[in-house]
């Protein structure tokens, strides 16, 4: 199926959708309506969408500084049509071993971007950016598109055994990599090395 991005409506819903913590806590209450709706063409018919979001608050694990520069931002957390938890913030070492990095989506305004903030820097770097209704994806027997992205972190032996497939893998990597995906699709893994992000090989 391919999903042509062409947007006929767009709007807010009037609802939120409410989400626990691992400790049984609910988020808190939103500010703002978090969840966006509205059609796409598919195929030559309209085919409606539901794209949820979570607040940066519903996020405390997140440093202090990396929540106020993400609601500088005006970001909102996009959830997958899979997510029963808060999904999409992340923290791993993505810089070196040893390091505390978070990897974040934000969207803005039907724009999600995936944002990097290094222990090291206070400024995020943005590795990829993309309209919400690119990332839609029909799924069980919904009538109704959801949204796909996700991201995770991917230990070194994670991104070793996606490499066992290749007739020469190369050495295992020393600290974390970061794992792009569409649901039920292809991942992709990002490894920062030498000073810049890059996309590992995982076949030949």
């Amino acid at each position: 199926m391919q999903v042509r991005p062409k947007i006929v409506w767009a709007g807010m819903a009037a609802f939120a959708t409410v989400f626990l913590h691992a400790d049984g806590q609910q988020s808190p209450p939103p500010t703002r309506e978090l969840n966006t709706s509205g059609q796409v063409t598919v195929d030559g018919r309209l085919t409606p969408y539901l794209i949820r979001h979570l607040p940066v608050n519903a996020f405390p694990q997140l440093p202090p500084d990396i929540q106020d520069a993400l609601t500088r931002r005006g970001c909102l957390i996009p959830q997958t049509y899979e997510a029963h938890q808060p999904e999409n913030v992340v923290n791993a070492s993505f810089e070196r071993h040893g390091s505390s990095d978070w990897a974040v989506l934000c969207s803005v305004d039907g724009t999600a971007s995936l944002l990097v903030f290094f222990a090291s820097r206070g400024d995020p770097m943005v590795l990829v950016t993309a309209a919400e209704t690119d990332r839609l994806e029909a799924h069980g027997l919904s009538p109704v598109l959801g949204f796909n992205w996700g991201i995770d972190p991917a230990s070194p032996e994670a991104v070793h055994l996606a490499q066992l497939a290749m007739r020469h893998p190369p050495p295992r990597l020393d600290h974390d990599a970061l794992a792009d995906s569409a649901i039920d699709r292809k991942t992709i893994y990002r490894v920062y090395l030498k000073g810049a992000w890059t996309i590992v090989d995982t076949r030949d």
